[in-house]
């Protein structure tokens, strides 16, 4: 089973949630005119669809190899990676200084589902570079910018992240590489697991971007400082020359995304890596935080992704998979199962819950384009922090989708589901790391409410429970059942999300133990009832345009049908976590380290 990039529903989307007319109107982005991004949609529907979906299977069953000290990527991956960059593709958001195309990352983010759905092992490559040119943009200097960002952007190069080490785990506070100053640059030595394509054959050179201390720094966070340490050091004309002390020593097995190779690397074991510190010392961290946040949007559009993969697999399935008579008709032949009741409330599951992510995941992206364009400071201010406090629930709740829907795909295809050669086990695999991804999601979970809802005492989150209820107010006027329906979802869903976060933000103060055994239920009730609430405006839309014969009238009723869904089946469940968030506390700790 190939992919089809769903191209209706991402531009329906992107103009009905997300904003793209608002978007393209802000100062730098007037060429992202609806012609040119409908081109560039087409145009990575096909690279997806022709060139990346056909490279999946078999890169989950090759996969990547070590082989003296080089990483091997899967069949087809450096062909497929070197028509990508020199299509351009790589270049599409960023900064036309250095060789971007300026294009709103509202765009970027949509072109990256395409990416990630078709084939995320070789989607990540593009996921880690980008947040490696996100932090050198924001903090490197100009000659760091220069030298790094042409290459970076353009793809010919690659970057990496290297933040943990195996005693740290998600605690960076614990990491123990060192970075030593010998002149104009440091030393580096130590080793980082995880780093997604530390080492491969795809690029000419790979720019890690590596978390270390130097030998006076503080002990903790504090101490931690980000260095560049190029795979090859550049030579006089710029172009890689010496190899540089590093090397991957071991691939990871896992689990899935197995065409991606998880390296463990080790710095500096023949005297010391070559290392350029960015910015200043002891502030790695914040500065790595620019990449986080960057990366985690990513990885959110990244369980959208493999979530519309296990969708198009599942229902092409169920629609040619014959098995058992239908309930509702007398004739006693056997049907496609999509006409059986459970298979439709699984589709219909899958379905709608990808709308709603794909709604919140584009809607958020977009603020990004508003926090950086926008000409009036205090608007850019106030759309940064509502991004800030979107991105944890992106991050989270999409990945926790991602596996559920993945999983749901494997039971539409019944015993055949958790046959490899079927395809939906693979989706269900690569699925399970995005929970872990960048944080894992309780990490979210905290950081959504220990640092965003007590920030400001929930004030963000609150001015969106109030567009909830202006929406409301909106449809009063609008006719049919199914708006009536929405629009009572959309206000329940307010009153549930604004009990919610007060709750949570007089518990952050009193006790945050409290708060925090409850952050995993509010992230999930705060996720789906704002996916709820942009799926009851593209409603609206669709029912005013099918009032107006203004558009495909089946497609138009796909989206109220789907919304009206989401709002009776998807909803209730959510918002009943607003139980399960105030009692978590009372006895998540009741029982003794001996008793679990």
């Amino acid at each position: 089973m190939t992919y089809t990039a769903p191209l209706a529903d991402m531009r329906f989307a992107l103009r009905e949630m997300a904003g793209l007319q608002q978007v393209a109107a802000l100062p730098g982005y007037e060429h992202a005119t609806d012609d040119t991004v409908d081109a560039v949609l087409e145009e990575a529907a096909k690279l997806a669809g022709n060139g990346l979906a056909p490279l999946n299977r078999e890169g989950d069953k090759v996969g990547a190899k070590l082989e003296n000290g080089v990483v091997r990527t899967a069949p087809g991956f450096a062909a497929i990676y070197k028509e990508f960059v020199s299509g351009g593709w790589n270049s599409l958001p960023f900064d036309p200084e250095f060789g971007g195309q300026g294009m709103p990352w509202l765009l970027a983010a949509t072109v990256q589902e395409m990416w990630q759905a078709a084939n995320m092992g070789f989607g990540l490559v593009l996921l880690l570079n980008q947040g490696a040119i996100d932090a050198i943009h924001h903090h490197g200097s100009a000659e760091q910018k220069a030298a790094y960002l042409p290459k970076m952007i353009s793809g010919e190069w690659t970057g990496t992240m290297n933040l943990t080490e195996p005693q740290a785990g998600s605690d960076l506070g614990q990491l123990r590489s060192r970075a030593v100053k010998n002149g104009e640059h440091y030393l580096v030595t130590g080793q980082k697991i995880f780093i997604t394509y530390g080492e491969h054959d795809m690029a000419e050179n790979i720019v890690h971007l590596v978390l270390a201390r130097t030998p006076d720094a503080p002990a903790g966070v504090r101490g931690i400082s980000l260095f560049i340490v190029p795979k090859f050091l550049a030579g006089a004309d710029g172009n890689p020359g010496k190899r540089n002390d590093l090397r991957c020593v071991s691939l990871e097995h896992k689990l899935g995304i197995h065409a991606s190779p998880t390296c463990v690397m080790s710095f500096g074991d023949d005297g010391g890596a070559v290392g350029y510190l960015v910015g200043e010392e002891g502030r790695g961290l914040s500065y790595m935080f620019t990449m986080m946040n960057n990366a985690r949007l990513s990885v959110g559009i990244q369980g959208l992704a493999i979530a519309e993969r296990a969708y198009q697999q599942a229902s092409a399935f169920a629609k040619t998979r014959v098995q058992s008579k239908d309930d509702g008709s007398p004739k006693p032949e056997p049907v496609p199962i999509i006409h059986h009741a459970d298979v439709r409330r699984m589709l219909m599951t899958m379905r709608a819950q990808i709308e709603a992510m794909r709604a919140l995941g584009y809607y958020t992206a977009a603020g990004i384009d508003g926090a950086l364009k926008h000409p009036d400071k205090e608007t850019a201010r106030k759309t940064q922090d509502r991004v800030d406090l979107l991105i944890p629930i992106v991050k989270a709740w999409f990945t926790d989708l991602g596996n559920e829907i993945a999983s749901i795909g494997v039971q539409v295809h019944g015993g055949m589901g958790f046959i490899e050669e079927a395809g939906a086990a693979q989706h269900l695999r690569d699925a399970r790391i995005l929970p872990i991804y960048e944080g894992t999601n309780g990490i979210q979970a905290r950081d959504l409410v220990g640092r965003k809802i007590a920030k400001d005492g929930g004030e963000t989150m609150l001015a969106l429970v109030t567009e909830m209820r202006a929406l409301a107010e909106e449809m009063k006027a609008a006719p049919g059942d199914d708006l009536a329906v929405i629009r009572a979802s959309v206000l329940a869903s307010a009153d549930a999300l604004e009990d919610a976060t007060r709750w949570v933000a007089q518990s952050v103060k009193a006790d945050l133990v409290t708060a925090l055994a409850g952050s995993v239920p509010f992230l999930r009730l705060a996720g789906t009832a704002l996916g709820g609430w942009l799926l009851a405006r593209g409603a609206l839309v669709a029912q005013t345009r099918l009032a107006t014969r203004d558009g495909d009238p089946a497609f138009l009723e796909a989206k109220l049908i789907t919304a009206r869904f989401y709002a009776e089946v998807i909803l209730p469940p959510a918002l009943a976590q607003l139980g399960p968030l105030k009692a978590a506390g009372r006895t998540v700790f009741a029982l003794t380290e001996a008793q679990l």
